[in-house]
């Protein structure tokens, strides 16, 4: 009956050449390649090159401004540690101060106690004077008026007076050489 027919593809069309269609393509592509070389390329290319420049003077600015803030972090880390040696070096210097002033301080509380010891010690000595002197003096007077009771009599004031601190005498410059 029917045979069956084989489909054959219609592969000479797709894959044809056709000579005046390849040389108008040519020829429309050499033209668009003209133009957009002549009008587009070259200012994209220079739009281009000015970005890259831009780009590169931008990259160059940012190295710049990198070195230049690690040399002010280097300066800066500088006067930091010479601030703090300044510090301790003012700080030593206060503890040499204070060191010395404490030191004047106790020579001169020690001077001065000193002082008021020998003070002291010269008027306890006066006052010991003083007090042996009237301790003799009213020995004296006593010795006298015991004297003068047991003798029944009264003696010349002046010449018991007389007698009495030869007598005190005699026995302070014993005493003095006692000691």
């Amino acid at each position: 009956m029917f045979a069956p027919q084989e489909a054959t593809p219609d592969w000479g069309g797709l894959f044809s050449v056709n000579p005046g269609m390849a040389v108008w393509t040519l020829l429309t592509f050499l033209t668009l390649l003209f133009i957009l070389g002549r009008f587009a390329w070259k200012p994209m290319l220079a739009a281009l090159d000015a970005r890259e420049k831009r780009i590169q003077s931008d990259i160059d600015e940012a190295r710049r401004q990198r070195d230049e803030a690690e040399a002010l972090l280097a300066r800066q880390r500088e006067q930091l540690a010479e601030g703090r040696r300044q510090a301790q070096g003012l700080m030593a210097e206060s503890r040499a101060a204070a060191e010395t002033l404490r030191k004047e301080l106790e020579a001169r509380a020690r001077e001065e106690t000193r002082t008021m010891i020998e003070g002291a010690r010269n008027e306890i000595e006066r006052e010991r004077k003083a007090a042996i002197d009237a301790v003799r003096q009213e020995s004296v007077d006593v010795a006298l008026a015991v004297a003068s009771r047991i003798l029944g009599e009264r003696l010349d004031a002046q010449r018991d007076r007389k007698l009495a601190r030869e007598f005190i005498e005699e026995l302070a410059e014993s005493e003095g050489a006692r000691a």
